[in-house]
């Protein structure tokens, strides 16, 4: 199982200034009230994700069985919930697993972006898939107009097996399209949110097609979810590292750091940031209030920003959480040659793995936060792979919505994200959003824009 070192934060000799054992047994109340809010939400079948290690998957392996073999590349088409666990999940395995398929994911409208991701594929090979529940976020449907027309008008006798589309199950413009041109589809469920949604064909269909092993992840998601069943946070990992993280930003630490020290891991961090801002950065409270909540998560690479960050995470403001990401054994490890054995600037280093020097960083940054009063976590991967990942993703997915009842908002919505939307919609031209244009239009002439 994934293991959660949770000692530093805590109050300790070593860490005389972090959150006393009490405040946790005090929290009791909430803790219960919380987690009767979450059975209520999974009975009424809103928290989905609680179900998706139960997915049958067949239909997946069924569609890739008939998929012609030369397809050796998937371009996905996403933003946000729709491309980030894919991203991080390939990112994670590509190398562990050595994964005999490509993945490209596609989640910005920078021009450059594109031509770039044009020129790394061979469209003879590749199969788009197009993620959107709605069928109208505005990136989304911009690079599936330029990538659709440009193969319908390359391949205009197999376009449709060179594009699968992942959407609403009924409703939406994709749907529509689906039917019109035969697409292969796959469904965003209606009670899982789009941050939530990595364990669904979101995140399912582009990994089993690179080869990541979805039943080991569904596994790890499972067991990791029915590890944090009950409301005993000593027992729930999620809950305990929930509530610590509530308790913190009540003290003033407004910010979380995840700081992998593995490469690999560190698209499951930008993962994380869009899983804790989306959902906990709430203007309102569930009884409507102007509340303005929310922990900022940062990200940070192990051991490359020990020499940009660090300095200031011992030094600066301690307004911050931290949570170490640590992998116990790699795949693949290098021996470093002693080439100075009589220079002892760097013959300490010699014959040892470099494995073994990126853990003795980590240790030692650990120590460096410790000694600094900064409170910090510590999550180990046994090692990098589909189930562990699995386990991860379940776990700060409950560990979210724990938090959110805690804060008492709602964290499956986004109405800010929805603001900003708009505002592309009126700044684009789309019918319906006159007022907001005009709105728009008065702000650039307040600003003599």
């Amino acid at each position: 199982m994934l293991g959660y070192q949770y000692y530093n934060l805590l109050s300790s000799a070593h860490l005389v200034s972090a959150l006393p054992l009490q405040k946790i047994y005090a929290a009791q109340e909430q803790i219960n009230s919380a987690h009767q809010e979450i059975l209520a939400d999974r009975q009424a079948d809103v928290l989905g994700f609680y179900n998706l290690p139960e997915t049958n998957t067949a239909y997946i392996f069924e569609y890739l069985a008939k998929l012609d073999a030369k397809f050796d590349t998937m371009v996905v088409l996403g933003i946000g919930g729709s491309a980030l666990g894919n991203k991080a999940l390939y990112s994670a395995l590509k190398t562990e697993a050595e994964l005999p398929k490509k993945l490209f994911v596609y989640d910005n409208v920078d021009p450059i972006f594109l031509d770039e991701v044009l020129q790394e594929i061979n469209l003879d090979t590749t199969v788009f898939n197009v993620i959107t529940k709605s069928g109208t976020t505005a990136e989304t449907m911009a690079g599936y107009m330029i990538l659709v027309d440009l193969v319908k008008r390359k391949y205009p006798n197999d376009f449709q097996k060179r594009i699968i589309i992942t959407t609403d199950r009924e409703k939406g413009f994709l749907r529509q399209v689906i039917k019109q041109e035969g697409y292969q589809s796959f469904v965003v469920p209606d009670n899982v949110g789009g941050r939530f949604s990595v364990l669904t064909d979101v995140g399912l269909v582009s990994s089993a097609f690179t080869g990541i092993d979805i039943a080991a992840l569904l596994k790890g998601a499972g067991d990791m979810r029915d590890s944090c069943l009950t409301p005993d946070v000593f027992n729930n990992p999620a809950y305990l590292n929930g509530l610590i993280h509530f308790l913190y930003y009540r003290q003033g630490k407004n910010i979380s750091v995840m700081m992998p020290y593995s490469n690999a891991l560190y698209d499951f961090a930008d993962w994380y940031r869009q899983l804790w801002a989306e959902s906990l950065g709430k203007r309102h409270d569930l009884k409507g209030l102007e509340i303005f909540v929310g922990q900022t998560p940062v990200k940070a690479l192990g051991t490359t920003d020990q020499h940009s960050q660090v300095q200031l995470y011992t030094e600066g403001p301690n307004d911050k959480v931290f949570t170490f990401l640590t992998v116990e054994r790699f795949k693949h490890d290098y021996t470093i040659p002693n080439l100075h054995p009589d220079r002892e600037e760097v013959s300490y280093l010699g014959d040892r793995k470099l494995s073994e020097l990126l853990n003795a960083e980590r240790f030692a940054t650990e120590i460096a936060l410790t000694k600094a009063g900064r409170p910090n976590c510590n999550l180990v991967f046994p090692q990098i792979d589909a189930y562990h990942l699995g386990q991860f993703i379940m776990l700060y997915e409950i560990q979210t919505v724990f938090a959110g009842k805690l804060l008492h908002i709602n964290p499956l919505d986004q109405p800010g994200v929805e603001a900003g939307k708009i505002a592309t919609y009126a700044l684009m031209g789309k019918a319906g959003f006159d007022k907001e244009r005009a709105e728009i239009e008065q702000y650039k002439k307040d600003r003599g824009v």
